[in-house]
């Protein structure tokens, strides 16, 4: 998070934030709500159990027009999206030449409700990576896409076990959509984007709707009583207990998605044609293996590992570091994300986290920490 509040942009709903009682950050270089009044602890477990809505307009929306886009895109991502079909959003990296990750995103192909496909490729990637993103991505594909910044477009996020009733009760046909389906669509008497998916491990939906509506469709939500609004501290307790990587801390430009546990993100059609950026150091990793690879750290004693702590194994050596920490409000205990050596990653292997100059026993623990609860079938 940024120091300075100069020159913060604002979404749509920044001014209903407010008057919901949230403390107001900067984040992404817009000022965002990172809790409201009822607090970080209870919003995190109103969304495990109720709806918890989420504002997520600073997150870049963008149309990838052409002639192919598709197989243009491609070019930037090991994901299979000449062969995504309609009505499907995929998980993708942007990578670099040398197979980092520059970005990790979501692109579909929206259906309208008489089942034809929406104009180009729909792509959402992460606020403070946007600029780059398109940047690079126009960069590379110029000439073969135009990039269509969806700037008037706000987006919000509602997750949760009621979520799907709460949305459903407003737009009846996203009733039939299961995982990972996204739709253009009339709801709430407006025009949506919806796609069944989100980044809590929970169902629920990420609405893109008009900028202008944003204030009217936060509000209806929030008039169900199933329904709370949820700051950037409970996003982040919520995605790190789904095991969920957030960029900027699990993945950078140096972390291939193999390191990170992105493998299933690499399409088997990609890795035999090997025709996307890195895939030289990419397939040689699926092959032969990483030096670092990402796990999952339960915190046996003492306070929480935060980011930046490192991981010793139990002679006390340093062998990796946390890259993202914190308390499971769920679990009632301390997790981690961490890298470290491959020989480290077992489930079971007992660890060490250095807190403030003391060792603090850890354990590797599977993936996800709390289950997955995504609507795979209706």
């Amino acid at each position: 998070m940024s120091t300075s509040d100069t020159a913060l942009k604002t979404t749509p709903l920044t001014d209903a934030h407010i008057a919901l009682g949230a403390r107001m950050v900067p984040f992404a270089g817009y000022t965002m709500p990172v809790q409201y009044p009822m607090g970080v602890m209870a919003e995190h477990l109103w969304t495990r159990e109720h709806a918890g809505l989420f504002d997520v307009s600073h997150m870049g929306q963008a149309r990838l027009k052409g002639v192919s886009p598709l197989s243009a895109f491609e070019e930037m991502v090991p994901g299979d999206y000449i062969g995504l079909k309609p009505g499907k959003q995929k998980y993708s990296v942007l990578l670099n030449a040398k197979g980092g990750i520059i970005d990790d995103l979501m692109a579909g192909r929206p259906t309208a409700p008489d089942g034809s496909v929406t104009d180009g490729l729909f792509v959402v990637v992460n606020g403070a990576c946007k600029d780059n993103d398109f940047k690079v991505i126009d960069d590379e594909l110029a000439g073969q896409v135009e990039i269509v910044r969806l700037e008037d477009r706000a987006l919000m996020a509602i997750q949760g076990p009621e979520a799907a009733a709460v949305v459903q009760a407003h737009v009846p046909a996203a009733a039939d959509m299961v995982f990972m389906d996204i739709r253009a669509m009339p709801g709430f008497g407006t025009d949506l984007i919806i796609s069944r998916s989100g980044y809590t491990g929970e169902d629920g939906y990420e609405i893109s709707v008009p900028a202008s509506e944003a204030v009217r469709v936060w509000n209806l939500l929030l008039e169900d009583p199933r329904v709370k609004p949820i700051g950037l501290g409970a996003r982040d307790s919520l995605r790190l207990e789904a095991g969920l990587p957030l960029y900027g801390h699990d993945l950078d430009e140096t972390v291939s998605p193999v390191e990170a546990g992105l493998t299933f993100a690499i399409n088997k059609n990609r890795r035999e044609q090997r025709d996307f950026p890195g895939a030289a150091r990419i397939v040689k990793e699926l092959a032969e293996g990483t030096t670092r690879t990402k796990v999952c750290l339960r915190v046996l004693e003492g306070a929480p590992a935060r980011e930046g702590a490192e991981v010793a194994d139990e002679a006390g050596t340093v062998i990796g570091v946390v890259t993202s920490g914190g308390h499971s409000p769920c679990l009632k205990a301390g997790i981690a994300l961490a890298f470290v050596p491959p020989a480290f990653k077992a489930v079971g292997t007992k660890l060490k986290v250095i807190v403030r100059g003391k060792p603090q026993s850890a354990e590797v623990v599977a993936s996800p920490f709390v289950p997955h609860r995504y609507v795979r079938k209706v």
